[in-house]
């Protein structure tokens, strides 16, 4: 490859390394696994257009800006803007050769599928196993739209009641006879269950008068 060394001193700083700079060797270091933030960002970046151009003309090999430029059909200072962005996320790398900069792109990237790509929302997983739970504790406790008994366990007795809850309307007031009545068609002990309910939080009291929060 032939290079022009009177374009030395005008070129952008990602095509020309100085002969005291030392190569950065982190772009060495094997890839790490994509967490949620960086495949989004790694879409983010691949739906810009210039470096899609950029990415696909380095699937043909190894090359420098000035050369990528003409692929593209941008400035070498536009790709070299670009080739940072890549570089920084891990989807391209570079080396020295001579005063250049040579890019490609990283050797896990193409081999990466779709599916490893999208990953998870944070939490989803627990959510997840938060409402598989959630589901067994109401199966094992509610038969037929009865409680069977008042669980013992704080948490599980917190979703039992939460699930009672959802006959009361949000916001709305109720009179003690009509909050003993909804709670009752569940079970017996309407009075613990409504103190419990008071307690967490679930509903609260002024007077006589009831009413769900949340």
């Amino acid at each position: 490859m032939i290079y022009n060394n009177n374009e030395k001193n005008i070129a952008p700083d990602c095509m020309v390394l100085k002969k005291d700079t030392a190569p950065d060797n982190s772009i060495n270091k094997p890839t790490e696994p994509e967490d949620y933030s960086r495949a989004v960002e790694l879409f983010r970046l691949l739906g810009d257009k210039s470096r899609y151009d950029i990415v696909s003309a380095l699937r043909q090999g190894e090359s420098y800006p000035e050369l990528l430029a003409k692929q593209v059909g941008l400035t070498p200072a536009t790709v070299c803007f670009h080739l940072k962005k890549l570089e920084a996320a891990r989807i391209v790398k570079s080396r020295r050769d001579q005063f250049y900069i040579m890019y490609s792109l990283e050797p896990g990237f193409l081999g990466r599928t779709l599916g490893e790509l999208i990953l998870p929302r944070p939490g989803a997983e627990d959510e997840l196993r938060r409402a598989e739970y959630e589901k067994t504790v109401l199966s094992s406790f509610i038969k037929y739209g009865r409680l069977v008994s008042i669980p013992v366990q704080r948490k599980k007795r917190e979703i039992v009641l939460r699930e009672i809850a959802k006959s009361f309307e949000i916001g709305r007031d109720y009179d003690e006879r009509e909050a003993n009545a909804i709670i009752e068609r569940y079970h017996e002990d309407y009075c613990t269950i409504r103190r419990e309910m008071i307690g967490m939080g679930i509903l609260t009291r002024d007077r006589e008068t009831y009413r769900r929060i949340k």
